[in-house]
């Protein structure tokens, strides 16, 4: 979900599958927890020009879109994953040292800027938790089950 061109990466993707192969994905969807933190990145380290948004391919229609004419069958299903800590500030920092786009977003700032888009992040994830007592956060993604 993050290569730089997308179309090339779905043509690549469908070239090494043999015919009546499969193609699986999970992606995050653009909506919801992660989708929210890629918005968030963003407006610490904007993405590079001409790129697509990653979470495109969290949609059933931009998968129909990449893969038209290259499989005969798509099968998609929306999916949750949680993430789970033991507290908000946990999770921003499991993120922010070991996820890449977080970690590249933190890496790009200084000392304020690393204290701001934690506290941010902290926030977003205050509004995506629903457990009380530790952290708890759905995050929808879509499963895509192509067959060539």
């Amino acid at each position: 979900m993050f290569a730089p061109n997308q179309e090339a990466a779905a043509r690549e993707l469908a070239r090494v599958c043999r015919t009546g192969g499969t193609i699986a994905l999970a992606s995050w969807a653009p909506d919801g927890f992660v989708g929210d933190l890629f918005k968030l990145v963003a407006s610490y380290l904007p993405p590079p020009p001409n790129v697509s948004p990653p979470a495109l391919w969290g949609t059933r229609q931009r998968l129909v879109e990449l893969f038209s004419g290259e499989v005969r069958s798509l099968d998609t299903e929306p999916r949750v994953f949680r993430f789970q800590a033991p507290s908000a500030a946990a999770l921003a920092d499991l993120f922010l040292t070991r996820y890449g786009p977080t970690l590249k977003a933190w890496e790009a700032q200084d000392d304020r800027g690393r204290e701001a888009l934690r506290e941010d992040f902290i926030a977003l994830i205050a509004r995506y938790d629903d457990e009380p007592g530790s952290v708890s956060v759905a995050s929808d993604y879509l499963e895509a089950v192509a067959v060539r």
